[in-house]
């Protein structure tokens, strides 16, 4: 059964604007959002998620989005580990602590990496090959290229490669809203979220890339969850639709609108634990 960590909205605010979804004028609806979180979970539980959760802290209103804090995995010979993120906005920094210490209560091998100038932004930038032998890591809004290959140093000593990818849309500031692996040979992307030698890149290790439009990629369709045959998403088009069931997925809509107000949907509110 997958492990899921999410972290509850009691505090989810959007009081500055880090990214171009975000406007100060969005007033969050706080019952709105408990309802779709608590939503979220319902539908990963039903998809044979266990759900495990972290206590929201006042005043870290990003807590939330639980996927950027940390880089969790695991290695045969190495065992459970966490590499704690350094994230460029101040007010995201402090949440960073709660989660490394809420892994290492639970026995995780805590990577600190010295990242001087440099930034790293968790599995929001930082996205599993589904079989575990890759790691793809995206630059250029959140993550510095100079973070991923701090990164990519410390994980090449365990065997495991990482992929530089720069990203150049802004609204895809993170990895996780255009690259969706969908299982070992077929990936989501939205091709206009890459540099062209980026997305040459990512054609090498897909036998099927599924072409998103900026349209889904903004309205965080390559956002989703892939669980047990699901894809949990925000909402589909049609052509999604028929690109999720040739790979064998069933679609499940999740309404995210009051987290999207922050710049985040399904993938970015959860990490998964090995």
């Amino acid at each position: 059964m997958p492990k899921v960590l999410l972290c509850p909205p009691n505090y989810f605010d959007v009081v500055d604007q880090k990214n171009p979804y975000m406007s100060r004028e969005s007033a969050v609806d706080r019952v709105k959002a408990r309802t779709q979180w608590e939503n979220l979970c319902s539908v990963l539980q039903q998809s044979g998620c266990e759900v495990e959760t972290i206590d929201p802290v006042e005043d870290l209103e990003d807590m939330v989005f639980a996927a950027n804090q940390v880089f969790v995995g695991e290695k045969i010979g190495y065992g459970r580990f966490v590499v704690p993120s350094r994230m460029v906005y101040a007010s995201r920094q402090r949440e960073v602590p709660y989660f490394a210490n809420w892994c290492r209560a639970r026995d995780y091998r805590v990577i600190d990496l010295d990242f001087g100038d440099d930034y790293l932004e968790g599995h929001g930038d930082l996205l599993w090959h589904p079989d575990g032998s890759r790691i793809y890591g995206g630059y250029g809004f959140r993550s510095t290229r100079g973070g991923i290959e701090k990164f990519a140093a410390a994980m090449s000593e365990m065997g495991i490669p990482v992929v530089p990818l720069q990203l150049v849309d802004p609204y895809c500031y993170h990895l996780d809203t255009c690259l969706c692996p969908l299982n070992n040979e077929a990936a989501l992307v939205f091709p206009g979220a890459y540099s062209s030698e980026a997305l040459a890149s990512l054609h090498k290790f897909w036998k099927r890339v599924h072409l998103l439009t900026a349209d889904e990629a903004h309205r965080f369709m390559g956002n989703g969850i892939v669980v047990n045959g699901s894809y949990i998403t925000p909402c589909v088009t049609p052509p999604l639709e028929a690109i999720l069931h040739q790979e064998g997925l069933n679609p499940v809509i999740v309404e995210t609108t009051e987290f999207e107000k922050a710049g985040g949907s399904c993938f970015c509110m959860k990490t998964f634990l090995p």
